[in-house]
């Protein structure tokens, strides 16, 4: 590199945001919220949607306006089977087709709607969207989650917000072990991320930081076993739907849990994001103590994405990071992404194939805990002269 190859400026770049959705199951929420015999409105996809649950049981989705005179149908009824249309009472089932005109003799042949793919597991509503307007292969689907339905395990503690920025920010942070320090107070130890097929995976451990500890608890701690640290192994199924099965180290015990990160687009510069977690019963940890420590744990984890979305609220959407030895590998996560915005077709094999990357931790390490050690000092010294 010459000296002004070397001196010339870094230029961000950023090309216009595709207005092309991601292919793949999507997430809605618990799908206990749609089964209440009333229509519910999802503004997704760049478009709204509406959720009924009919008198079958089978929870459905729809494009949101009646073909007839554009009627909302999330402003409607369910009736049997069908969600009807507040303008003119067409009947619209989930599979699309209109089912009565309680004024016409017959249905027009042509009246039908988009009816859109749903799938409900681990308690979730998922739809799929696929701009190719392909049925999803059955390979292709959500792993049962465990603890999900079982009486050892708590209920789905769950949140959702809205984000006004574009999807692959929250993407960015499977490979970004950097920010986890910075950001969210933690002290990664070790960190590696494997990407194959639909799968991208994050592998994280870490220990507990004292300075942090210290600041929320106090020199005399906050009563009860200390947390020595956690291990994270997190997997995006897909485009948008992340299983974390996290566990916590306490002194003399270890708390199981499985913390769910996913997304749906509302449009190209928003999205609904959503967090839900789960924690195991154990002997250290029976059932009344463990609905609490997953309300505590979610209000944590809540406020840890609220750290995020500050980030995201006020940065720029940069496609040419300027990245260092201790990185995680950015391009080759996008690489693994783009994967779902183009056609089954253009898929190519560097979006696919495995690939393996850990991230050599000595030197963050030694810097995260030198900086600690400061902070340490810092908060010693504030006591002293308090």
């Amino acid at each position: 590199m010459t000296a002004a190859e070397s001196d010339a400026i870094r230029r961000i770049e950023a090309e216009a945001i595709s207005s092309r959705f991601a292919r793949g199951w999507h997430c809605l929420g618990l799908a206990e919220k749609f089964k209440d015999g009333k229509p519910h409105t999802i503004n997704g996809f760049g478009q709204k949607l509406v959720v009924f649950m009919g008198e079958d049981g089978k929870i459905n989705v729809l494009d949101g306006y009646c073909r007839h005179m554009g009627g909302d149908l999330s402003q409607g009824t369910v009736k049997g089977n069908t969600i009807a249309c507040p303008f003119h009472d067409w009947r619209w089932g989930g599979d699309g087709r209109c089912k009565g005109i309680p004024y016409s003799r017959r249905v027009p042949l042509r009246a039908r709607t988009a009816a859109w793919p749903t799938m409900e597991k681990n308690q979730l509503l998922f739809v799929w969207n696929d701009p190719e307007g392909k049925q999803p292969p059955a390979d292709v689907t959500i792993p049962v989650i465990e603890g999900a339905t079982r009486d050892d395990w708590t209920d789905w503690r769950w949140t959702e917000q809205i984000v006004h920025t574009n999807a692959r920010e929250v993407i960015d942070n499977v490979v970004d072990m950097a920010h986890f320090f910075y950001i969210h107070q933690s002290f990664p130890t070790y960190f590696k991320n494997i990407f194959e097929g639909q799968t991208a995976t994050q592998i994280m451990k870490g220990v507990t930081r004292e300075d942090s500890r210290r600041q929320r608890e106090g020199s005399g701690g906050g009563g009860g076993p200390r947390m020595l640290g956690n291990t994270s192994v997190a997997t995006y199924h897909g485009p948008s739907f992340m299983i974390d099965e996290l566990t916590y180290h306490y002194e003399g015990y270890d708390l199981k849990s499985v913390l769910i990160n996913c997304h749906y687009p509302i449009d190209e510069n928003s999205f609904s994001l959503h967090s839900g977690i789960i924690v195991q019963h154990s002997e250290a940890l029976p059932p009344a103590a463990a609905e609490a420590t997953a309300e505590k744990l979610s209000t944590f984890i809540l406020a840890g994405f609220q750290q995020d979305v500050e980030i995201w609220k006020n940065k720029t959407r940069i496609d040419n990071p300027l990245l260092c030895e201790e990185d995680g590998p950015v391009y080759q996560l996008r690489r693994w992404y783009q994967q779902f915005y183009v056609d089954v077709a253009d898929v190519e094999p560097e979006m696919t194939d495995r690939f393996e990357y850990e991230i050599d931790t000595t030197r963050p390490v030694e810097s995260w805990k030198k900086e600690v050690e400061e902070n340490l000092a810092r908060l010693d010294a504030a006591e002293a002269t308090a």
